[in-house]
């Protein structure tokens, strides 16, 4: 082999000794800039589920802000529910007294069964109080009162229940206010108008009376004997016996 030759095979030697050397260190640079990389996709990707948490929980505060506002609503609407339920209740309850108060003023307009003297007859509530009214000045020995009452009444109710009783209790006013021709008028017109009433004996015995204070006995006997012959059983009757004894 020449020198020539030698010369040319050390140089091909070093450099196959080169070219090894020089692969280890590309592979390295290499990874090097892979793991930079991968570390800057990374840190871009935890970034960004960074960005993703912050996101979730705004959201997350969102929600409960709007969970929050709803129980306050809630909360609002059952407190007007309850004040709903309350107002209603108490809409019933004044709708309840103006209904009652209603049916019984309407129960006070309505006729009444009234019994009286024996008889039964309808009246309203407004008749039997100014019949009542009436009749307290009686009680009371109020005989003006009583006059200027009854008549008031009969004016107003000409053809009420209490009429034949307004006729008797006017003629004992009348009687009791010393005013005897108009009590025998009164009596007479009772006696007339109502043959059959339970107070008719009386009324006859209170014309004898009358008559017996007007010194008219004649017309008292009269009387009488026309109360015993038609009323004979009557309490009137027998204390018309004694009252015509007194007169003979």
């Amino acid at each position: 082999m020449t020198s020539a030759r030698i010369a040319a095979a050390l140089l091909l030697l070093f450099a196959a000794a080169a070219q090894a050397q020089l692969f280890p260190d590309n592979e390295a640079r290499k990874a090097i800039i892979e793991l930079r990389a991968n570390d800057e996709q990374t840190a871009k990707r935890l970034t960004e589920l960074l960005d993703q948490v912050q996101q979730l929980r705004r959201s997350l505060l969102d929600l409960n802000n709007q969970l929050e506002a709803a129980r306050a609503d809630l909360a609002r609407q059952r407190g007007s529910n309850e004040q709903l339920a309350r107002d209603v209740a108490e809409l019933q309850r004044q709708q309840k007294d103006v209904v009652q108060g209603v049916n019984e003023r309407m129960r006070k307009l309505e006729p009444q069964k009234v019994a009286l003297d024996g008889k039964e007859f309808l009246a309203d509530a407004e008749e039997k109080r100014q019949y009542d009214e009436a009749f307290a000045f009686i009680r009371s020995g109020d005989f003006a009162g009583a006059v200027t009452a009854f008549n008031a009444f009969s004016r107003r109710y000409p053809a009420s229940g209490y009429l034949d009783s307004v006729r008797f209790w006017l003629g004992n006013a009348y009687y009791g206010k010393r005013e005897y021709k108009e009590a025998i008028a009164i009596f007479r017109a009772f006696i007339t108008a109502a043959p059959d009433h339970a107070r008719v004996p009386e009324a006859m015995l209170a014309v004898a009376n009358t008559q017996a204070e007007m010194k008219d006995s004649k017309s008292a006997r009269a009387t009488l004997a026309e109360l015993l012959k038609k009323y004979p059983d009557s309490e009137a009757a027998q204390a018309g016996k004694e009252r015509l004894a007194a007169l003979k």
